[in-house]
């Protein structure tokens, strides 16, 4: 079974408006917005279907949104390396 969690080497500021995650691999800088910090936090062994549903009840989100702009989100991580799957 395979967990999100967050990548090493990020330097995580949190701002009134989300997160300033700094990546030291990459030597980028990244801006969360409150949404996707909640998510990125979520990334902590937990499964992605277990986010989207954790994350979709916080918001009232239906299934469909929830599914769609959660996962996004999650995909968006992943693809700047800010957080990767693991075996669990």
């Amino acid at each position: 079974m395979e967990v999100l969690a967050r990548a090493d080497g990020l330097d995580v500021n949190e701002v009134p408006d989300g997160y300033v995650i700094y990546h030291i691999a990459s030597d980028r800088v990244h801006y969360l917005n409150k949404t996707a910090a909640i998510v990125f936090e979520l990334c902590n062994g937990s499964e992605a279907n277990d986010i989207v549903a954790r994350v979709g009840q916080m918001f009232s989100l239906d299934d469909e949104t929830a599914n769609e702009v959660i996962e996004a989100c999650i995909q968006s991580l992943l693809k700047e390396g800010l957080v990767l799957y693991r075996s669990k």
